[in-house]
């Protein structure tokens, strides 16, 4: 039974190695980065506010291999009409990682930040801090050499 589950993950990891662009989702589902409305933390950046809302399985929108959860129709409309604008870059992948060599490291939503207008999700508040009190460009630019690397992988 072990040999057969083992079997089955590596089956699974395998597909997802070749669907396309790598989104971060949950391990055990489709969930794009812990089901957090993106919309919702684009208009907090419009607001100045850090308030984000939990996406409901009602307002799915499959993109990318993944399903991306939205709080409304609306929200969830606005991004099947566009979702390369509002999706977060690296798609939900922690950016700090990324720039740090880590590789691709699943987030879920919860700690993100807008730098030159884009989204960036990161996998806890100490990488997300050392973005801002750092020369986040530099670190974006190794974040972007990184992904273009896992992309071409």
């Amino acid at each position: 039974m072990f040999h057969s589950i083992i079997t089955g993950i590596i089956f699974v990891i395998s597909l997802n190695c070749y669907a396309g662009e790598p989104v971060s989702k949950s391990f055990w589902s489709d969930k794009a980065i812990g089901g957090v409305d993106v919309l919702s933390q684009h208009r907090a950046h419009q607001l100045g506010e850090r308030r984000i809302l939990q996406g409901k399985q009602d307002y799915l929108v499959r993109w990318n291999n993944a399903d991306w959860y939205f709080a409304s129709q609306q929200s969830a409309n606005k991004f099947a009409e566009a979702p390369e604008r509002y999706r977060p870059r690296y798609n939900g992948f922690c950016a700090n990682a990324l720039s740090t060599g880590e590789g691709l490291v699943a987030t879920n939503g919860q700690v993100w930040e807008f730098f030159d207008d884009e989204l960036h999700l990161f996998y806890a508040e100490k990488g997300r801090q050392r973005w801002l009190k750092g020369h986040w460009q530099t670190y974006q630019a190794t974040a972007d050499k990184a992904w273009q690397q896992q992309l071409n992988h």
